[in-house]
C-alpha cells in the first residue's frame, strides 16, 4: 500500500505537464532569462529594461507578455508607464539555482 501512495505521488496530470513545460520553455531563452535575472530583486519599467539588457523595446514587451501570460512577471501602472517584477519566487528560485549550476565548477 505504501508503494502504491508513493507511486500515486509521482503521476502528474495533463496541466500539470503543461504548465512545467511552459515553464522550461520560457527560462529556455537567453533574453527571457537575462529579463527575469534583472527583475529579480527589484522593478523596472520597458525602457529601463531595454536600456539595461541593450534590446529593442519591441522585442522586451514582447518577451513580458509572454512572461506575464505564464505569470512569471507582473506589472503596476504609474501613468502611463508599466513597471514590471517578478511574481514567482519558486520560478525565480529555480532559475538562480540554474544559474549557480551553470556557473558551478
Amino acid at each position: 500500500m505504501k508503494e502504491e501512495v508513493q507511486n500515486n505521488l509521482h503521476e502528474l496530470d495533463e496541466e500539470t505537464l503543461f504548465g512545467v513545460s511552459q515553464t522550461f520553455k520560457a527560462l529556455s531563452d537567453p533574453t527571457r532569462i537575462r529579463i527575469l535575472n534583472l527583475l529579480c530583486c527589484e522593478e523596472h519599467s520597458v525602457n529601463d529594461i531595454s536600456e539595461a539588457l541593450n534590446l529593442g523595446q519591441s522585442t522586451v514587451s514582447h518577451q513580458l507578455r509572454l512572461l506575464k501570460n505564464l505569470r512569471l512577471v507582473k506589472f503596476r501602472r504609474e501613468g502611463t508607464t508599466l513597471y514590471y517584477s517578478s511574481d514567482d519566487t519558486h520560478v525565480m528560485n529555480l532559475l538562480h539555482q540554474a544559474i549557480d549550476h551553470a556557473k558551478h565548477e
